[in-house]
């Protein structure tokens, strides 16, 4: 009984983060530890994303501590920001949700960063959905750490999206199969004040904001260092 009323508060904390509205203030907080989640990632050296892979990259999101919850049933909940490169640099961020679900006997919770990293187009059309699920409408793939990513061999061809995890200061490529990602539309306008699609922002029409731009230009920093060591 006891743990069927866990599962049920769970259920109901993911539902209640799902569904709260943010404030401007807190997109904010989102955006700026978006930053330095990167920050940290690349200040990894061998442990860090690797070169080959930032030079082809499409669009790069991070969500900050997603939330993992269990007691038998399991769950896992997050949210983030994408940006995106044009012809003219790289797009003002937009907001996301990531959830998934497993079911096991267990117990635990724990926070981790996530990266999710588009290396084609067809990753770029992928973010511009508003829901889809990592390894069914999306191809994903753990991504290979380490600053040549040599081991990294079948990504090119197999893979839409490259997936990250960093928990307690270890970073490795992780598996999301079955965890979706969905426009998080609210928060979008909530930080822009005004309504904008996803591909108006992402395409590059809607000027960076200002408190943006600090995230904007590190993912800008690190894609343009990984193309000059080419």
């Amino acid at each position: 009984m006891k743990k069927a009323i866990a599962s049920i508060c769970l259920c109901f904390m993911f539902t209640c983060t799902a569904f709260a509205r943010s404030s401007r203030q807190d997109l904010q907080v989102r955006i700026d530890s978006a930053k330095t989640v990167l920050d940290q990632i690349m200040a990894a050296q061998d442990n860090s994303i690797p070169l080959n892979i930032l030079q082809q990259a499409t669009c790069v999101a991070v969500v900050p501590g997603m939330i993992k919850g269990a007691f038998v049933f399991g769950g896992q909940y997050g949210q983030g920001v994408v940006t995106c490169r044009t012809g003219h640099g790289w797009s003002a961020p937009v907001f996301i949700r990531m959830a998934g679900g497993s079911f096991g006997f267990q117990i635990g919770g724990q926070s981790t960063d996530l990266v999710l990293v588009a290396v084609n187009d067809k990753g770029f059309q992928d973010l511009l959905k508003s829901k889809f699920k990592i390894g069914g409408d999306a191809s994903a793939a753990a991504g290979p750490v380490g600053r040549s990513g040599q081991a990294a061999t079948d990504w090119k061809m197999n893979a839409e999206l490259l997936s990250y995890s960093r928990n307690k200061g270890l970073f490795a490529g992780i598996d999301l199969d079955g965890t979706s990602v969905s426009q998080n539309m609210e928060d979008t306008e909530t930080f822009y004040g005004a309504p904008h699609t996803f591909e108006s922002i992402l395409k590059g029409s809607v000027a960076v904001p200002q408190g943006a731009v600090t995230f904007v230009r590190t993912v800008a920093h690190y894609f343009m260092a990984a193309k000059a060591q080419k």
